[in-house]
């Protein structure tokens, strides 16, 4: 293992909002050091602490207010439903949230859900959708191994995960010698190295995948790999995979695979340097933007936008926009700006909007159209 970046004293939560801005900059933190394996392109905070991570119902990551995230979503289940045959079927969602993606699983093919997550809300969505959805509000493991499924899905959990390859060799035993088709969504470290993703890098985040390392990480667990591909404009990487019974584990393609990850490894030693640059690049740009008078507000109060504000540290920022109407209100880790809805912008009248997902500008951009406000909306 390299170590390839630094980050000291990061929120340790994201997506935990807070009540007060005195609550806010007073929140639990934990130092990010990233380490890369220069044999398979993993890479780890190797300084991950578990024991101060918890996720409870306040933890909040929901993307579905988001009409493209929705549109998106929707797709997705979709193709589950009809690549899985999943018509009157039992889903298990290991990480399922707040229980959106379930209940779509279970509404379009009349399915059953079991969920689990124990930062689930009860009533947030319609759990009666299709046969129904039921969360235990648990982490799955291997005494679960009595119930049965169609079809397991993990989305965006894997990457909160301190030993991986135990995770999937656990979800291995519990399925027994049942041959489950499995779908695991993950961010994907390409987008992060590569197109300039650097504030997905948070402490929530444990490890780090890109295609190589996600699929020796599922062969070394007995698990076959049935297909793999990036979605979401590149952020997301979707695998297909099946419990195998230790019989077949998909291609190896080492060759490809071996000349991935001396990429990999080249991309990954220069993230620290492009994360330097780009916090001294935007700490001299919202300066300007505040001695010419400039007012400037984030869109995004997730992870990119909670990284980018700690990181940056710039003052002059007062308010964070979002479509999740449960942060309203709500202050951000580590600095503290106020959460608010986009028609609090009729009233602010900023300047700039810095939009902290770049696939949501058009997005961004429309609804500013149906409030009636003018702004120059600058990518982070």
């Amino acid at each position: 293992m390299e170590s390839i970046f630094r980050l000291p004293g990061a929120p340790v939560y994201c997506n935990v909002l807070w009540d007060t801005p005195q609550e806010a900059k007073l929140c639990p933190r934990g130092d990010i050091e990233l380490s890369l394996c220069r044999s398979c392109g993993m890479i780890a905070n190797a300084v991950f602490d578990p024991a101060v991570v918890a996720y409870e119902p306040r933890y909040e990551n929901s993307l579905h207010f988001s009409p493209l995230f929705q549109e998106y979503a929707e797709k997705l289940a979709r193709r589950l439903v009809h690549d899985y045959a999943l018509q009157g079927k039992t889903v298990i969602e290991i990480g399922c949230g707040k229980g959106e993606f379930l209940a779509s699983l279970c509404r379009l093919g009349n399915n059953r859900g079991i969920g689990f997550d124990p930062s689930y809300v009860n009533g947030r969505v319609d759990s009666t959708a299709g046969q129904g959805f039921s969360v235990i509000c648990d982490h799955f493991s291997e005494k679960y191994e009595d119930l049965a499924c169609d079809l397991l899905v993990c989305r965006h959990t894997l990457e909160h995960i301190p030993d991986p390859a135990a995770f999937l060799t656990g979800i291995r035993h519990a399925l027994g010698r049942r041959q489950v088709p499995i779908f695991f969504e993950v961010p994907n470290a390409l987008f992060t190295l590569r197109q300039g993703g650097i504030w997905d890098v948070i402490y929530e985040h444990c490890s780090y995948f890109c295609p190589p390392t996600l699929a020796r990480l599922f062969r070394q667990s007995h698990l076959s790999v049935r297909g793999m591909r990036e979605d979401f404009g590149g952020q997301f990487l979707c695998m297909d995979a099946v419990n195998a019974n230790g019989t077949s584990f998909g291609p190896a393609a080492r060759e490809d695979a071996d000349n991935e990850v001396v990429r990999i490894v080249q991309d990954a030693r220069k993230l620290g340097q492009e994360f330097r640059e780009k916090v001294e690049y935007w700490r001299k740009t919202l300066q300007a933007f505040r001695q010419a008078g400039k007012r400037t507000v984030v869109w995004g109060a997730g992870s990119k936008g909670v990284t980018f504000l700690n990181a940056v540290g710039e003052e002059g920022i007062e308010y964070v926009i979002d479509l999740n109407s449960n942060k309203h209100g709500r202050y951000i880790p580590g600095t503290g700006q106020r959460v608010v809805p986009p028609a609090f912008l009729q009233e602010y009248r900023p300047d700039v909007v810095l939009v902290m997902n770049p696939i949501y500008r058009d997005e961004i951009q429309s609804q500013l159209g149906s409030l009636n406000v003018t702004v120059e909306l600058l990518p982070v």
